[in-house]
């Protein structure tokens, strides 16, 4: 079989050849440019040469138009080297063009084209051919992304992202009606595209060609359907849909959850004929809009109404199975049959009413639900930036574990998304794409039906054999739309990621724009900015923004006294003073900022690595002077002797970065203070906290470690090391890579020496200042049982936070989890 690298090379030869091509013609130009000036003057009498006798004038009259020209081509070449690369985050977009239908040739051959088989997107699939009655596929040899943008454009999609050779959506089914394509993208149909010819192929399904397109559909996109009537299953292409909300008690709720259901087609909304219409084509409108389901409504109201207004239909019907993740995948239906007076056969516009998930019940602007919750407890999402996404963990026999990404499709996702109290899925992401668990991997190879109440319920292996985190699967939901995001905005920094947070506010009937007070501002405030905005993470919370000048109209300070847990979906969501400010420095240049990020760190102990190295050590005073200059031992030590000794609780531990991005320290290089005695550098306050609790949750003992050496130790196999604390190098440690705090290493320990013998709950939180933003701070807790018998001690059921049920994890006092640490 073809492979996809020569593939590959000989779009790299086309490539080289056009542009070889393209430079020919310019040097060709500019040839003819300057030989045509030397035969002008040779005719008027003048020498052109590149001696002073050359006159200036002629060369500013005759040859620089020339010569714009040739410049003009070479900036096209140049141009046409980045073009691929696109505009950067923040640019604006150039203008789009507006869709025409393609005029075709009386010969050209009629296709219709859809995106079918394992799909990770409602956006991508297998290209399947509708032709001479019957659907087929498209061979993989010679097919380009010039191909692509050809398949995408004419499915209504503005580009194409990428295309995957080799039957990576599955194999199809029928005749190959395409193969060997050489198509410059320029084309109005897959059909015009040279080949060897409609149905002519040596090709085996295994060769079948899938391709990715931009979620973005081209606007005024006209669906244009050149076959009969009769074929039913036709992929749905419309530019865009809607539910608009008709009765005016659901026109001021958000989200909108009842309404017409309206398809845009040629720029133009339109209602669709209830004729027929069924639940299941309902069930996958409310999904694309974040509801997990549908339910019935009043049709007696909205008959009332659709006398008084005539609707415009659309020209066709829906045929939906009821499990698409997007209405792009439901069917074509009839075509609808209008009467002479221009309504429907039944007379009536398409109305869905869908169930919001608990967490996005419909309420007044001012009314919202204070903070996310979720519905279920057999699964939940980690490590996602914004409500909806995250990698899928469930839980089986009272601990946590993931999927693994075998076989994980659209429709799985799906399940999972509904079960959450969200919509259907946008994404299903694999390889680890939204951080790597810890626990065990508890489902592999999962397949559904797309009908299932829980993932649990759906068909899986639960060998999962040679599945390891990195395989770990994740989703994508569709969520409602809340209106959050016109609520705030970041305004003056250098790019749409940045700038001082300014929120918008009722004030004396009016809404106004105003800054957020930066007194106590910090990593989760931030947060939950980003979050709000659909930008990521937060990378930094700044208290000071007088170096992003934003709008003069907004410097009034209109929210202080923030306080978030992290987890809201909005701002106003968090803890504040409402309309009795305080805010002692004002807005301004000392308003509250934030820069945003797509990824995070996540840094993970290694529950295992604690319970394997704990030991004890009775240690002399007089060896542990540079640790008591740390404060690395209990208050008591201050009035002992130097013979003394003090008795160490000894450990190593071992903390993974399982993010999507270096864990590094807040502080900048020439910022780390340099402590004499250890003789090295501390990037961090306090990176870890050591605590001894009794089995009531009295703390008894306690300890820290300053962070004084941040390395990768080790990493995965393919990673490699990137940073090292030697001869003051950069600290940090790298996606995939552990640092190993050893159990020799000063203050490396607690201080147990004036503690009785007995059962005690161990415990250590990493970051637990928020000094770096991290994608999870549930799991920067570790917890052990531990006991002391007066000569030994030793721990057993370290674990986690939250990787182990709530009931379990009840029976641990201390926290839960760090994001109640200093709250």
């Amino acid at each position: 079989m073809r492979g996809s690298e020569s593939l590959e090379r000989r779009s790299k030869k086309k490539k080289k050849t056009a542009d070889f091509g393209l430079w020919s013609e310019l040097t060709g130009l500019h040839s003819a440019c300057y030989r045509s000036l030397q035969e002008r003057t040779a005719s008027e009498g003048t020498v052109l040469s590149s001696d002073k006798r050359t006159p200036t004038k002629m060369l500013a009259t005759h040859y620089l138009p020339c010569c714009t020209v040739t410049l003009l081509v070479l900036l096209k070449l140049t141009l046409a080297q980045y073009e691929h690369l696109g505009y950067p985050p923040g640019y604006p977009d150039p203008e789009q063009e507006q869709y025409t239908a393609p005029q075709l040739a009386p010969d050209t051959p009629r296709i219709q084209l859809r995106l079918a088989g394992d799909k990770r997107k409602h956006n991508e699939g297998r290209v399947e051919v509708f032709y001479n009655s019957e659907w087929g596929t498209v061979c993989d040899d010679d097919f380009t992304i010039h191909a692509a943008q050809v398949v995408c454009r004419e499915l209504g999609y503005l580009e194409a992202i990428s295309w995957s050779p080799s039957s990576k959506y599955g194999k199809g089914q029928g005749p190959i009606w395409f193969d060997n394509l050489h198509c410059t993208g320029k084309e109005k149909t897959l059909a015009l595209c040279p080949s060897n010819g409609i149905g002519v192929s040596d090709c085996k399904h295994s060769e079948d060609v899938g391709v990715v397109c931009s979620d973005k559909r081209i606007p005024g996109f006209k669906f244009v359907n050149t076959l009969p009537n009769h074929v039913e299953n036709l992929d749905i292409q419309v530019e865009d849909a809607r539910i608009r909300p008709i009765l005016s008690s659901y026109r001021k709720r958000i989200p909108v959850t009842e309404g017409y259901v309206e398809v845009k087609d040629g720029g133009k909304w339109k209602q669709i004929c209830n004729t027929e219409w069924t639940q299941f084509n309902s069930r996958v409108i409310c999904g694309m809009f974040g509801f997990p389901g549908e339910r019935k409504y009043n049709a007696r109201v909205y008959k009332m109404f659709a006398r008084r207004r005539k609707p415009t239909y659309w020209d066709f019907s829906v045929n939906c199975t009821g499990n698409e993740a997007h209405l792009s995948s439901c069917k074509l239906g009839q075509a609808t049959s209008l009467k002479s007076n221009g309504t429907c056969a039944e007379g009536l516009p398409v109305v869905v009413s869908c169930v919001p998930g608990r967490a996005f019940s419909p309420t007044p602007m001012t009314g919202f639900r204070k903070a996310f919750r979720q519905e279920q407890a057999l699964v939940r999402l980690r490590g996602g930036a914004i409500v909806g996404e995250g990698r899928v963990e469930v839980l089986k026999n009272g601990e946590w574990g993931t999927i693994c990404d075998d076989n994980w499709s659209l429709l799985s996702a799906t399940v999972v998304c509904r079960e959450l109290g969200f919509g259907t899925a946008k994404e299903a992401l694999s390889g680890g794409r939204l951080g790597q668990g810890m626990g065990p991997v508890h489902m592999n190879e999962v397949e559904c039906s797309g009908f299932e109440k829980s993932i649990t319920e759906c068909y899986f292996n639960k060998d999962a054999l040679g599945c390891s985190h990195e395989e770990d699967a994740a989703v994508r939901c569709n969520v409602p739309a809340m209106g959050f995001q016109e609520r705030l905005r970041l305004s003056g920094g250098r790019n749409p990621y940045e700038g001082r947070v300014e929120v918008l506010v009722e004030k004396n009937g009016s809404l106004v724009w105003g800054t957020v007070c930066s007194e106590g501002w910090g990593t989760m405030e931030a947060m939950v900015v980003c979050r709000q905005l659909g930008l990521g993470f937060a990378s930094n919370a700044f208290q000071e923004t007088w170096y992003w000048p934003g709008e003069v109209s907004a410097d009034g300070v209109v929210m202080s006294g923030v306080r978030c847990s992290g987890t809201e979906m909005s701002l106003s969501y968090c803890l504040h003073h409402g309309a009795h400010l305080s805010c002692p420095k004002g807005g301004g240049r000392n308003a509250a900022g934030v820069s945003c990020s797509e990824t995070a760190p996540d840094l993970v102990l290694n529950p295992q690595v604690v319970e394997q190295t704990t030991y004890m050590e009775d240690r002399p005073m007089f060896m542990l002077q540079c640790a008591y200059e740390e404060n690395c031992l209990a208050s008591a030590s201050s009035a002992v002797p130097a013979n003394s000794y003090r008795r160490l609780l000894r450990f190593s531990s071992q903390i993974h970065n399982n993010g999507q991005s270096d864990f590094r320290p807040k502080a900048s290089r020439h910022s780390w203070v340099w402590h004499d005695c250890h003789r090295h550098y501390h990037s961090m306050e306090v990176f870890t906290l050591y605590d001894l609790f009794s089995l009531n949750g009295t703390k008894v003992a306690e300890g820290h470690k300053a962070s004084f050496c941040l390395e990768d130790s080790e990493c995965d196999e393919g990673i490699e090391k990137r940073y090292e604390c030697a001869n003051f190098g950069d600290q940090g440690i790298t996606v995939g890579c552990w640092d190993t705090y050893r159990h020799d290493i000063d203050c490396q320990w607690i201080d147990i020496t004036d503690i009785k013998p007995g059962d005690y709950i161990f415990q250590i939180i990493i970051n637990p200042n928020y000094e770096v933003p991290e994608s999870d701070y549930t799991n920067n807790i570790l917890k052990c049982r531990c006991r002391y018998d007066g000569h030994r001690v030793w721990m057993y059921s370290c674990h986690n936070g939250g990787s182990l049920s709530t009931e379990t994890e009840q029976t641990f006092p201390g926290l839960l989890n760090n994001q109640v640490t200093h709250r």
